[in-house]
C-alpha cells in the first residue's frame, strides 16, 4: 500500500478550493439527487424535453392510425407470409414465442406482486462486511463514493472499506489518498502497479478482505445511508443466500439519455429482478452494487479469475460470471429493492452502445456457461424458475438473427407497414413501463419509456446480433479518460 501524498496542484493547479468546499457526503448527494428529481416535475421547464415527448406521442399515435388505415394491407401481408415457403414456419415460431413471452410476463407480474425485500436486521445480527471499491479513471467521484460508504448506517467495527486504484491515468489515486486522510484507519487503500482490469482489482480485494460478506461498489456510484444494512440482511435470514443484487438508479440524470436509462433501470431492477428474486435466481448482480457470501466467493474464486472464453482471458462480465458461478453452487441469488445505489451512465450515443455491446457479449458468454449446469441437479430445491429464466435468455439469443433478417425483409418490401406497426407495438408494450414507473415514482419521468423504446428500436437494434458475432472479443470499451 502506498502512503505518499500527491500534491493536488499536480492535477488542479488552478483550483484553490479545498475538499471541504466540495460536494457533501455521499448520503447527502443521494438525498439531494432524490429531492431534485422530485422538484423537476413541478419547477423545471425544459423545451427540448417537452418537444421530445410531443414528437414521441405524435409518432406513436400516427403509427396506430396508419395500422388502422392500412388494416387490409396488413392482412394481405400476413396471407402472403403464410403462403410462402419460409413464412409459415416463421409465423408458427413467432406465435409460440409470443405465447411464451406473454405467459412469462404475467408470471413475472405475479412474482413481482408477491415480492418483498428482506427487512433490515439489528446491529448485533449484522455480519462483518468488506466493501471493495475498484477504481479506474474516476477522478473525484471515487472520493464521493468512499464518503457515502463511510457514512453508512453500519456498525463501524464490522465494516472494512478497501479502495483499489487499478492503475488510473488521471487523478483518481490522489482522491483515494484524500479519502484516506479523512477516514483514517476506516479505509485501506491500494494501488495496482498497472491497469489489469476490474476483475483483477476485485480479486485483490477478495484476497485482502476479512469480512464474512463481500460488497462490491463501482467507483462512480453513491449509496444511500441504509443501503449496506439492507443489502447484507438477507444473508442473516437465509443461509442458502449466496449473493444479493442492489437496486441501481441513475446518478447523472440531467441529460436526455440518462433520463431514458433511469426508467429502463427501474424496470430492469424493480420489476424483473424482483420476480427473479422470488425464484432465488437473479441472473446478474450488478457491478454498481452487489453482495456475496465469503464462502461462495472463495469456492469459485480461482475459476473466476482464470476464466477464459475461446482461449482468451475474460476481462468483461465479471459480475455476471460471479453470479453464474454462485448459482452453480446451488445458492440462491436475491434482490434487495430497498438497497439503493446511484451510478453514472453514458450521456452520449457512442458511450451507450459500447456499454451495451460489453453487456451483450457477457450475456452470450455466460448463457453458454450456464447451459453446462442449468439442466443438471445443481440445486436441492426447485430448479424450474432458474431454467425458465434461462430459456427466456436463450430464446432472445437464438432468435436474434432470424428476427433481424425478417425485419430487413419487412423494411425493404413494406417500409411504411414496418414503421407503423413498430410504432404501435412500442405504444402498447412501453405503456406498461410508463404505468409501472409512474406508480413507483412519478408520471412525468415515466414518459421517457416511450422515447427510450423508439430510440432503442431504431438505433440500437443491432447490438445483440453484433454482440453474438463478436462475443470472442475482449476489452472494456468505455474505460478511457473522461472527457472534460
Amino acid at each position: 500500500m502506498k502512503s505518499e501524498t500527491i500534491n493536488p496542484e499536480q492535477f488542479y493547479s488552478s483550483n484553490s478550493n479545498t475538499i471541504s468546499a466540495e460536494h457533501s457526503l455521499g448520503s447527502s448527494l443521494f438525498q439531494v439527487h432524490s429531492k431534485t428529481s422530485k422538484k423537476e416535475n413541478t419547477k423545471t421547464f425544459n423545451p427540448l424535453n417537452i418537444a421530445l415527448h410531443i414528437c414521441t406521442a405524435v409518432l406513436m399515435l400516427t403509427g396506430a392510425f396508419l395500422v388502422y388505415k392500412w388494416q387490409s394491407d396488413f392482412e394481405q401481408f400476413h396471407l402472403d407470409q403464410i403462403s410462402s415457403g419460409w413464412g409459415l414456419p416463421f409465423v408458427i415460431v413467432a406465435t409460440v414465442l409470443f405465447l411464451f413471452k406473454s405467459s412469462l410476463f404475467f408470471y413475472k407480474l405475479y412474482l413481482y406482486y408477491n415480492y418483498k425485500p428482506v427487512e433490515a436486521v439489528s446491529d448485533d445480527l449484522l455480519p462483518t462486511c468488506t466493501v471493495i471499491v475498484p477504481a479506474y479513471n474516476e477522478g473525484k467521484l471515487v472520493w464521493e463514493t468512499l464518503q457515502s460508504l463511510a457514512d453508512s448506517d453500519y456498525p463501524e467495527h464490522k465494516l472494512q472499506l478497501l479502495a483499489i486504484d487499478d492503475g488510473s491515468k488521471d487523478d483518481t489515486w490522489y482522491w483515494i489518498q484524500q479519502a484516506k486522510l479523512k477516514l483514517g484507519d476506516r479505509l485501506a487503500i491500494f494501488q495496482q502497479p498497472e491497469n489489469k482490469g476490474k476483475r483483477h482489482a476485485l480479486h485483490r480485494g477478495f484476497k485482502l478482505g476479512t469480512g464474512d460478506i463481500f460488497v462490491t461498489v463501482d467507483s462512480d456510484s453513491i449509496v444511500k445511508k441504509d443501503t449496506l444494512r439492507n443489502l447484507v440482511s438477507p444473508f442473516v435470514n437465509n443461509e442458502k443466500c449466496g449473493a444479493v443484487a442492489g437496486n441501481v438508479q441513475v446518478l447523472n440524470n440531467k441529460a436526455i439519455l440518462p433520463k431514458m436509462l433511469n426508467v429502463s433501470f427501474v424496470m430492469s431492477f424493480e420489476f424483473i429482478r424482483s420476480a427473479e428474486s422470488k425464484l432465488g435466481s437473479v441472473l446478474c448482480t450488478p457491478g454498481a452494487l452487489a453482495a456475496y457470501r465469503r464462502n461462495a466467493v472463495f469456492n469459485c474464486l480461482s475459476e473466476w479469475i482464470n476464466q477464459k472464453f475461446m482461449g482468451q482471458p475474460s476481462d468483461i462480465g465479471e459480475d455476471r460470471a460471479m453470479t453464474n458461478m454462485i448459482l452453480k453452487q446451488g445458492y440462491n441469488v436475491l434482490f434487495q429493492r430497498n438497497a439503493y445505489v446511484l451510478t453514472n451512465v453514458p450521456e452520449a450515443y457512442k458511450g451507450l452502445y459500447k456499454m451495451f455491446i460489453r453487456w451483450g457479449r457477457s450475456n452470450v458468454r455466460e448463457n453458454i456457461a450456464m447451459a453446462q449446469y442449468v439442466f443438471k441437479n445443481f440445486r436441492n430445491e426447485s430448479k424450474f424458475g432458474t431454467r425458465l429464466l434461462y430459456a427466456d435468455q436463450l430464446f432472445k439469443i437464438a432468435m436474434s438473427y432470424p428476427f433481424l433478417i425478417f425485419m430487413m425483409i419487412f423494411v425493404v418490401l413494406h417500409p411504411l407497414l414496418f414503421i407503423s406497426s413498430t410504432l404501435l407495438s412500442i405504444l402498447i408494450v412501453s405503456s406498461f413501463s410508463v404505468f409501472f414507473y409512474s406508480k413507483r415514482y412519478n408520471f412525468k419521468e415515466s414518459l421517457w419509456a416511450y422515447s427510450y423504446s423508439i430510440f432503442y428500436t431504431f438505433s440500437l437494434f443491432w447490438i445483440t446480433p453484433y454482440a453474438i458475432a463478436t462475443a470472442n472479443k475482449s476489452g472494456w470499451l468505455t474505460r478511457g479518460l473522461p472527457q472534460k
